[in-house]
C-alpha cells in the first residue's frame, strides 16, 4: 500500500513541529470553502441535528405535571406507570410538556416517548432524578442476536427512556418477545413494506434539488426516503468508500453483515416542489445513478419533535456484564426519530448510554455518561444520518472494568453518514468506527484519553468509508488509534491532531493503494482555524444563503 496522501505542513515527514505550520488556516479549508457540497474529502454537515441545526429546541405549549398522574419524587413509589400515563395522555392531546419536580423519582419500568411533539422535562440534571431498578432484559425479554448464541441486542439497542413511534416499538417487542429478529431500520420489519412515490433522475453528490418522474404525491414538508440499491458489482458501496482502484479490488460478497444494510435509506424532509423537480433540505449525501435504482419512497412513522430533558438517568448500579451479554440497562435510545433532541441529560451505571437507532436529524447537546463503566457509552447505528452531538462528556468510569468487558466510546457503524460530534471531553474510550463502512462523518474539537478499543464483526466489512473528518482533536496520552485515520480511512482528513504514536490496539487499511487522505496541521491543536468545523459550516452555509 503506497502512503497517504500528505498535503500541508507535515508533508514527506512523520511529525511536523507547531513551528513548521505555515499558518494557522489549513490548506484544505480554504479548498473547501470552494467547493462545500462536494469537497472529496471533507462531507457538507453544516445542516446536521435537529431542525437542520437549529440551536433553540421548540418545547409544546401545553403542560401537564406528572405529579398529577400520580408521579412521587421520595425515591421509594414506582412512578414509572404515572410518568407514561401522562406522557400518553399529551402524545393524545396532539403533543405536550410532561413536567417532572426536584428530588428522584423511582421507575421500576422504561420510559416511553412514542407520540410527537412530547416532551419529557425535568427540572434540571442535577435537580431531578431518575432511579432506575430493572434491566430491559427483565422488562421486555431476551433480545437474542439476529446471527445467533448467547449475544444480547440489548447491546447495542434500546433505552430505559425510549424515544420510538408507537407502532414501531410495539413491532420490536413483539418480535423480541416472539423471539424474532425485528428489523431495526427506516423501511420496518420487512423490507416491502415500503411503498415508492416517484423514481429519480441522475443527479450528483452535493446536489440539492433531484428531478423526479411524476411529483404529484409530494408535498413540501414532507418526510419521505431517498433509497439506493446496490448493484452486483457493488458499485454503490464502492462509491460510498470514494471509487478508484482500492474499493473495485476490496470483496464485498462475504461481507453479509454490510450488505443487509443495503438499500441506503435516507430520510429527508422536502423542502419545494416545483413541477418535477424536488428540492431537499440538506444536499445529497451521494450520487444518485441509474444503476442503484433510485426511489423516493414511504418509510415506517418517524418520531418528530419530541424530547427529553433536564434529568438524571441512574440505573441501579450492579457490575458490567461480559462482552455483548448486556442486560439491558441502557440510557436514552432515539429509533426512527426525525428532528427530535435530548439536552441537558445525565446516564450513570448504564451498559450502553445514548443511542440513535435508525435516526435522523435529532441532537443530543449537554450530555454526560458516568458511573461504574459502560459498553457504549454512545452508538450510532443502523442507517442513522444527519445528526449531531455536542457539548458531550464521558467520564472516567468509577470502579475498575472486569475482566472480559469492553468500552467503546463514540460509536458509529451501518452506513450511517453525516453525523457530527462536536465539543466533547472523553475521560475514556476511543473513536470506536464499528465497521459496518459508515463514511461522511465528523468529529470536531474533542479532547479524549484514547484507551478504549474499536468493535464490529468481519462479515461488516471495513472501518471507514469516505469522507470522515477529524478536526482540532487533543489526545491527551498521545495514542494514535482510531485518531489519525489518513492512514485508514479513504478520502478522507486528519486536522490539527497534537503528535500521537502507535500502540495498543492498531489497527490496518481495508483498502489497498494510495487511500487519498489528507493530513494537515499535525502537531497542532488548537491553533487551527476554524477551531470547530461545524460551527464554521454553518456558518458559511449562512452566508452562502445569504448570497440567495
Amino acid at each position: 500500500m503506497s502512503a497517504a496522501t500528505i498535503t500541508g505542513a507535515g508533508a514527506g515527514t512523520a511529525a511536523a513541529a507547531p513551528s513548521a505550520v505555515r499558518g494557522e488556516v489549513p490548506d484544505i479549508w480554504r479548498e473547501f470553502t470552494k467547493n462545500p457540497f462536494g469537497h472529496p474529502q471533507i462531507p457538507f454537515i453544516g445542516r446536521a441535528g435537529y431542525r437542520t441545526g437549529r440551536a433553540r429546541f421548540e418545547r409544546p405549549g401545553r403542560v401537564v405535571r406528572a405529579e398529577s398522574y400520580g408521579a412521587v419524587a421520595d425515591g421509594t413509589t414506582d412512578s414509572a406507570p404515572a410518568i407514561n400515563r401522562a406522557l400518553a395522555a399529551a402524545g393524545r392531546a396532539g403533543g405536550g410538556t410532561v413536567l417532572l419536580g426536584r428530588g428522584t423519582y423511582r421507575i421500576d419500568d422504561l420510559i416511553r416517548i412514542g407520540h410527537d411533539r412530547v416532551v419529557l422535562k425535568g427540572a434540571g440534571s442535577d435537580r431531578t432524578k431518575l432511579y432506575a431498578t430493572k434491566n430491559l432484559t427483565e422488562l421486555i425479554g431476551v433480545y437474542g442476536s439476529r446471527y445467533g448464541g448467547d449475544k444480547s441486542s440489548w447491546s447495542w439497542a434500546g433505552g430505559l427512556i425510549w424515544l420510538c413511534p408507537e407502532d414501531r416499538f410495539r413491532t420490536l417487542t413483539d418480535a423480541i418477545r416472539a423471539k424474532a429478529w425485528p428489523f431495526e431500520g427506516w423501511t420496518g420489519n420487512k423490507r416491502d413494506e415500503w411503498r415508492t412515490l416517484t423514481t429519480v433522475g441522475p443527479a450528483v453528490r452535493g446536489s440539492w434539488s433531484v428531478e423526479v418522474a411524476d411529483a404529484s404525491r409530494l408535498r413540501k414538508g414532507d418526510l419521505v426516503l431517498l433509497r439506493l440499491a446496490d448493484d452486483a458489482d457493488h458499485t454503490l458501496l464502492e462509491h460510498m468508500a470514494g471509487g478508484g482502484p482500492g474499493p473495485e479490488a476490496y470483496y464485498w460478497d462475504d461481507k453479509t453483515k454490510l450488505t443487509s444494510y443495503v438499500p441506503y435509506e435516507w430520510p429527508v424532509r422536502i423542502a419545494s416542489v416545483r413541477r418535477n423537480k424536488v428540492t431537499f433540505e440538506r444536499p445529497l449525501p451521494l450520487d444518485v445513478r441509474p444503476e442503484w435504482d433510485p426511489r423516493i419512497t414511504t418509510h415506517v412513522t418517524a418520531l418528530t419533535e419530541a424530547g427529553v430533558e433536564g434529568l438524571t438517568l441512574e440505573a441501579v448500579e450492579t457490575p458490567q456484564s461480559p462482552h455483548l451479554l448486556d442486560k439491558g440497562y441502557n440510557g436514552v435510545a432515539l429509533q426512527c426519530t426525525y428532528d427530535c433532541w435530548v439536552d441537558d441529560v445525565t446516564v450513570r451505571n448504564v451498559d450502553n448510554g445514548f443511542g440513535f437507532i435508525a435516526s435522523s436529524a435529532s441532537t443530543l447537546r449537554r450530555t454526560r455518561v458516568g458511573g461504574r463503566g459502560e459498553h457504549h457509552p454512545y452508538y450510532c447505528r443502523e442507517g442513522s444520518h444527519d445528526n449531531l452531538v455536542e457539548d458531550f462528556t464521558l467520564e472516567r468510569r468509577t470502579v475498575a472494568a472486569p475482566s472480559g468487558t469492553q468500552l467503546h466510546g463514540i460509536n458509529v457503524e451501518g452506513l450511517s453518514s453525516h453525523n457530527v460530534w462536536s465539543r466533547g471531553r472523553m475521560e475514556m474510550g476511543t473513536f470506536d468506527s464499528h465497521r459496518g463502512m459508515p463514511f461522511a462523518n465528523v468529529r470536531t474539537d474533542i479532547t479524549i484519553v484514547n484507551d478504549g478499543q474499536h468493535g464490529g464483526d468481519a462479515s461488516a466489512g471495513p472501518l471507514f468509508g469516505a469522507r470522515f473528518t477529524h478536526w482540532n482533536i487533543r489526545v491527551t496520552n498521545e495514542r494514535a488509534g482510531l485518531m489519525k485515520i489518513d492512514g485508514l480511512a479513504p478520502f478522507s482528513a486528519t486536522v490539527g491532531i497534537n503528535t500521537v504514536r502507535e500502540f495498543g490496539q492498531i489497527d490496518v487499511p481495508d483498502f489497498t493503494g494510495d487511500l487519498h487522505s489528507r493530513l494537515e496541521l499535525y502537531g497542532t491543536t488548537d491553533a487551527v482555524r476554524p477551531r470547530n468545523l461545524h460551527e464554521a459550516q454553518q456558518a458559511l452555509q449562512a452566508r452562502l444563503s445569504a448570497r440567495g
